[in-house]
């Protein structure tokens, strides 16, 4: 091939010995092995600890799949405060929180509001400076409400060498069985009501707070003037 007009001149290396340059990775499986022993044995030493934190039960996103039940990232701030849990402590707890989420429905939220509290009828606190902080037990107690006076967890001073280990538990609490409502009829309300009316007139009124909040105070200032 020649050379025409004012170009480079033609100077191809196909000699640079790749091969003694390339960077291989065999020991990628052996890695592997050396970070499962270790969480294996970082596990160990947490002693009592839950495996995994606490998560919230969820719905999938779209109506596709909105009928299945999984474990979202964290439990809302409205969530934790209805439970009695501060948000600053939780994470301490074993507890995730996701302060970004938002309870969308009441049932959503009495869901993860239970589960909340059934968690912390089985949670055990240590004293802060010892090694294992937190255990769970697998009978709790019962879901009472906080009474006044009374520790919001139990509390325990006996080091985890010395626990009864048929009471311990390590097994996070598990997704809520999922609810299926038995087949029936519809019922004559229901074929008569509309949601889109509904939907709008709820909209409506939303929109009209203010105007409302302006006559009624007109309103009372009608009312103040005429008995002057």
């Amino acid at each position: 091939m020649g050379n025409f007009h004012n170009n480079q001149l033609p100077n191809n290396h196909f000699r640079k010995d790749w091969q003694t340059r390339v960077k291989t990775w065999f020991n990628q499986p052996g890695r592997a092995q050396r970070r499962h022993r270790n969480r294996v044995r970082k596990s160990a030493k947490l002693g009592a600890k839950p495996l995994k934190p606490l998560m919230p039960a969820v719905r999938c996103p779209t109506i596709r799949y909105n009928m299945k039940v999984r474990q979202g990232f964290g439990f809302t701030l409205t969530e934790l405060k209805a439970a009695g849990i501060h948000k600053r402590e939780a994470r301490g707890l074993g507890i995730k929180v996701d302060h970004r989420r938002r309870n969308l429905s009441e049932e959503g939220m009495k869901v993860n509001v239970d589960r909340l509290k059934a968690y912390k009828t089985k949670l055990i606190v240590f004293p802060k400076r010892t090694r294992n902080s937190v255990y769970l037990k697998k009978n709790g107690d019962k879901m009472d409400e906080d009474k006044k006076g009374k520790p919001r967890f139990t509390e325990s001073s006996t080091p985890y060498a010395k626990l009864d280990k048929g009471e311990v538990t390590r097994e996070a609490l598990p997704l809520p069985a999922r609810e299926h409502e038995a087949p029936r009829a519809i019922t004559k309300a229901e074929k008569e009501a509309n949601a889109f009316e509904t939907l709008k007139a709820a909209w409506t009124w939303h929109r009209e707070t203010g105007k409302r909040m302006l006559e009624a105070k007109k309103a009372e200032e009608e009312e103040a003037a005429k008995k002057k």
